[in-house]
Order: structure tokens, then sequence, then C-alpha cells
């Protein structure tokens, strides 16, 4: 009998053999239902904004990783103009001159945020005269 009672109230809250039920009876049932489903709301949101906080963390350490990788890549470019000038000294930034150690490089007044392309390359053999002198692998221009 109590599962009879039971199946019977559990196809009443699927909205079924609602046939034999009051006015009164559709009313609680209808409470019920509204209660049962404002609860089934309350969790699906705090599930909801528990995602979202994750989201919005992890986003957070996405950007500050993004800013310390832009923190790096110019401290290498600053790196490389330095090295740039110590190689070749008070030649004009732009590159202008000839310069025949670095034929393919990059003049200081290039975009600062393009991407930065480099690659080895094997020694070029030079002519020197070294008719008594010391070579030292230099050449002046």
């Amino acid at each position: 009998m109590f599962v009879n009672s039971l199946f019977m109230h559990y196809r009443q809250m699927m909205g079924e053999e609602l046939s034999g039920l009051s006015v009164k009876d559709l009313q609680n049932l209808e409470n019920q239902l509204e209660m049962s489903l404002r609860g089934v709301r309350v969790r699906k949101d705090e599930i909801l904004i528990d995602e979202i906080q994750e989201l919005n963390r992890k986003g957070n350490l996405i950007h500050q990783e993004n800013m310390e990788l832009y923190k790096k890549v110019n401290l290498i470019r600053q790196e490389n103009m330095e090295l740039y000038k110590k190689v070749y000294g008070n030649r004009d930034a732009n590159g202008v001159g000839g310069n025949a150690l670095a034929p393919n490089s990059l003049s200081i007044n290039e975009d600062p945020h393009a991407p930065v392309h480099l690659q080895l390359s094997q020694p070029q053999q030079q002519n020197y005269d070294t008719s008594g002198t010391t070579e030292l692998g230099l050449q002046l221009h």
C-alpha cells in the first residue's frame, strides 16, 4: 500500500494522474513543485557562480603570465639592441652604409612589437690582408 501511495505521489509530481485531485490538492502540489524548482535554481546558480569565479581566476593567471612573457620579450629586445650597438658601434642605427657582418639584421627603428626571427648561419669567409699583422677576425669598414 505504501509503495502504491509513493508511486501515485511520484506520478502526480510528474504531472500525471491529476484527475482525482481537488483544487486544494493541486495548489499544494504546485507549491511543492515551485519550492523544489526554487531549490534546483539556487543550486544551479551556485554551480554557475563557482564556474565563473574559476574561469575569472584562470583568466587572471593567463593575463599575469602574458604580462610576464611580454616583459621577458622586451628585455630580450633591449639586450639584442645593446649587443647590436656593441657589435656595430657608432654606425648609423638604421643599418645604412652596408653591414657585411649582419646583412639580414633588423633596424633599430622597426616596430618593437613585430615578431623577431632569429636564425643561425655559417660564418662567411673573409679575405684579410695578413701580411705582417695579427689576425683578430674583425674587419673594419
